[in-house]
């Protein structure tokens, strides 16, 4: 019942005449609208240049500020495991981790800092039609979604679209503090691969730049997606979609290519002693392969006429001079090798016979060997990607066989992230991270590159426990949200590359595959609020501040707060033992020793410190009297001093 807001008109009219006039930027209520850069237009205005603020290379958005403190704001959060939700618990290498993903990266870097070798995420493509975290640190999750109109009276998520005030600054304060806490967890010679499309491709390369550094953009790769193009409201048929690639050090990273297809394996028909090759011209056929470009590329290599074998010194009786000629144009060329390479490596190189307008002539080749040895021949990885087996539909296909028709759409094929795996050069034991799981593609991958070459590759995933829509596919067959999609194609998928394994009669291998995985739940932390605010006890709250720790909390709950706390790996073995009628958990056996059992004695602490384990810990109210807690930390310094004993 207003009338029109002709402010927004008259911004409507720049825009068309001037887009690079009209940014975003925060109202008086601190929302996102459509506003006028009046520098620029002052600038577009002016026949000289207008003074203003210094120009500066670099990338603002509303918000940014508030993004990056995103990244380094501290949370009082922990992860819960849920051995009813996980496969293999004690013994899996793989992790689950349910919640945001924000709050999953940072309680994961103290343990996992510049260990992870790859990762691989999806992200929202910020299309309209899809959800944007909204990080608010001072509120609960159910009342910033509510704030933030990403929810309706029922619960439901909600689009992301334009009418809704949100547009690319949300979209990049989302990604930004994601990105650079990702960027920590990366190894020295990780790289990071993230899909994406028109619509934030520009704005992502960007935010990449700027967290990893120009210097470590590694390539771009367009994924021919959709070969029928997008039937959507754009102008073109989209057929493509990237992956964009940054290294944590593009020095030291192996992008090592893909392994020869078998098509490419057969153009290598020749043999000599036991080694097949392939020919390759050793005159230069494109990039600069002009002697005006290369000079000291141009030079006569010699053919014995008799023998014809190859030199570089000129026998003036018997050896014919061939010269890197463009056959087609007679202009000079160059040589692909040195002087000096040819000389090191004339057996590899061979001369052809050739007639040329009725005159002899030579052509100058070298034998590219198929390696036999233990390293498979590879080809250099292309920026084009245009496989039948990386159209998207193949990944409906495969959680279709897994899972039902319509469960999950646009899941990412299999094919696509074994494919980024073996251009990395994953090692058997390299630790891969996808922290917008979606449908868990990435796990589906890992498992079977696992299988198919016997490698112990691990993963970890994330996943927003997203509410499904109701109507959906999804909701009907019983998934609540996305999370439990994504496990239960875990589950499913380990099962089938398990049994294709036993099928093949590979026993030994089914016995060692890794397809179980660990489940923790983002959650607050288990210490009470007294923990962290003790100015706040009263009279009436003074009993619940006894123990410090929350009761609803079990001692499993306690032993990961204690491994995260501590930076250990939370994917270790654990074994639970009783001792003198004590529960007793030994992670990796004896890298680290807890009991959170009330009533402890010091013979039970006499006990676990004769095992002299690494790391000791106990809950701080868990002893049996004073004296026991008093004495702990003289029968450890005793009986085994390079212990670490912490209290809960």
């Amino acid at each position: 019942m207003h009338t029109p807001d002709m402010t927004q008109d008259n911004i409507a009219r720049i825009r068309e005449l001037f887009p690079n006039c009209v940014t975003e930027a925060k109202d008086k209520n601190g929302n996102l609208s459509l506003a006028v850069d009046f520098d620029a237009l002052r600038q577009e205005l002016s026949n000289s240049i207008v003074e203003g603020e210094r120009e500066r290379y670099r990338l603002d958005w509303p918000g940014k500020k508030e993004a990056m403190l995103a990244a380094n704001a501290p949370i009082a959060k922990t992860l819960r495991p849920c051995r009813e939700e996980s496969v293999d618990f004690d013994t899996t290498q793989n992790l689950f981790i349910e919640g945001d993903n924000l709050d999953a990266l940072k309680l994961l870097q103290e343990t996992y800092l510049g260990k992870v070798k790859m990762i691989y995420i999806d992200p929202p493509y910020n299309t309209g039609n899809d959800f944007i975290y909204d990080d608010n640190f001072a509120e609960t999750a159910d009342a910033y979604l509510e704030r933030s109109n990403q929810k309706d009276a029922s619960g439901r998520l909600v689009a992301n679209t334009e009418s809704n005030g949100r547009f690319h600054s949300d979209w990049l304060s989302m990604m930004y503090p994601r990105l650079k806490l990702a960027r920590n967890l990366l190894a020295e010679d990780g790289a990071i691969f993230i899909s994406c499309d028109d619509h934030e491709q520009a704005s992502l390369k960007k935010i990449c730049d700027e967290i990893f550094g120009e210097d470590n953009f590694t390539g771009q790769i367009v994924v021919k997606s959709n070969p029928r193009g997008s039937m959507s409201d754009a102008t073109l048929g989209q057929m493509c979609e990237y992956l964009i690639l940054y290294s944590k050090n593009i020095n030291i990273v192996s992008i090592i290519g893909h392994i020869l297809s078998d098509k490419m394996s057969s153009e290598y028909k020749f043999e000599e002693k036991g080694r097949k090759y392939r020919l390759l011209g050793l005159r230069q056929r494109g990039g600069f392969w002009r002697r005006s470009e290369r000079p000291n590329l141009y030079f006569p290599i010699y053919v014995t006429k008799d023998s014809n074998t190859l030199s570089l010194v000129e026998d003036k009786s018997n050896s014919i001079a061939v010269l890197p000629i463009q056959p087609s144009s007679g202009e000079d060329g160059t040589w692909r090798w040195s002087k000096e390479k040819i000389s090191k490596n004339l057996d590899e190189l061979i001369a052809k016979p050739i007639h040329r307008n009725g005159v002899l002539a030579y052509d100058i080749f070298q034998k590219d060997y198929l390696d036999n040895g233990d390293q498979e021949r590879r080809t250099k990885a292309k920026s084009l990607w245009d496989e039948k087996e990386v159209n998207y539909q193949n990944g409906t296909q495969e959680l279709k066989s897994l899972m039902g028709s319509g469960i999950f759409l646009y899941a990412k094929p299999v094919y696509l992230i074994k494919r980024v795996m073996e251009m990395m050069q994953c090692s058997p034991n390299d630790l891969i991270l996808d922290f917008f799981a979606g449908s868990s593609t990435t796990a589906h991958a890992v498992m079977q590159m696992n299988a198919e070459d016997g490698g112990n590759r691990r993963f970890i995933m994330v996943q927003l426990p997203e509410a499904c829509d109701e109507k959906s596919e999804a909701a009907k067959a019983g998934f609540a949200t996305i999370a439990e999609i994504s496990k239960e194609r875990i589950r499913r998928a380990g099962k089938k590359i398990k049994e294709e394994l036993a099928a093949k009669q590979k026993s030994a291998s089914v016995q060692k595959l890794d397809t179980g995985f660990r489940v923790l739940k983002v959650d607050s932390s288990n210490m009470n609020d007294v923990f962290y605010n003790p100015d706040a006890v009263t009279q009436k709250t003074l009993m619940e501040a006894v123990s410090s720790i929350k009761y609803d909390r079990s001692d499993e709950d306690l032993l990961f707060q204690v491994l995260l706390d501590w930076g250990v790996e939370l994917s270790l073995p654990v074994r639970r033992e009783t001792m003198q009628g004590k529960t007793v958990f030994f992670v990796d056996e004896n890298a680290l020793v807890a009991c959170f059992d009330k009533n402890i004695t010091e013979e039970l602490v006499q006990e676990l410190a004769k095992l002299q384990p690494v790391r000791a810990v106990f809950r701080d109210d868990g002893f049996a009297s004073d004296a026991v807690k008093i004495n702990v930390e003289q029968i450890f310094r005793l009986l085994s001093p390079g212990t670490l004993v912490k209290t809960l």
